[in-house]
């Protein structure tokens, strides 16, 4: 990208115009090495947020508009993935007794075991990814990208 040079017959880019493009390029070649590894315990990149979320919320587990809430992209058919997971044996549902509206799903034994075989080998992606900066390089990193993210109302809880 040749900074803001403005090319024949298109306006120049804004700065912003070309973080914004670096931004998702640089998220794409992360996810899709990511989306690799997952691969290997057959799940995508959205279910293993799920069970993720699912394992930090502990045995009480969640409803499914909480999950919603806490998943770092937006899927516009979280029941149908918990289907899948369900399916698959990684999760559990059921109708809260209080409020029977309301299913609350658990991530399961086997859910925390695919969880489990698959935390160091992420890790090792994420340090692999990331090498190139020191400590100090990703602390302000992480302050630039929630700086970018907490405009306001745009910001998740």
């Amino acid at each position: 990208m040749a900074g803001n040079a403005q090319r024949e017959g298109l306006p120049a880019r804004s700065r912003e115009s070309e973080v914004f493009v670096l931004l998702l390029r640089a998220a794409d070649a992360l996810l899709r090495e990511a989306e690799v590894l997952l691969k290997r315990s057959d799940l995508s990149q959205t279910q293993y947020n799920v069970l993720r979320i699912l394992r930090g919320a502990g045995p009480g587990g969640l409803p499914c508009r909480e999950i919603g809430r806490r998943m770092i992209t937006r899927d516009p058919d979280i029941t149908r993935l918990l289907d899948r997971l369900e399916a698959r044996g990684l999760v559990t549902r059921g109708r809260e007794r209080h409020d029977r509206r309301v299913v609350t799903s658990r991530i399961t034994a086997q859910g925390l075991k695919v969880l489990k075989q698959l935390d160091a080998p992420i890790n090792q992606l994420h340090r692999r990814q990331f090498e190139r900066l020191s400590a100090r390089k990703l602390g302000l990193l992480m302050r630039l990208l929630e700086g970018a993210r907490e405009r306001e109302g745009t910001a998740p809880d």
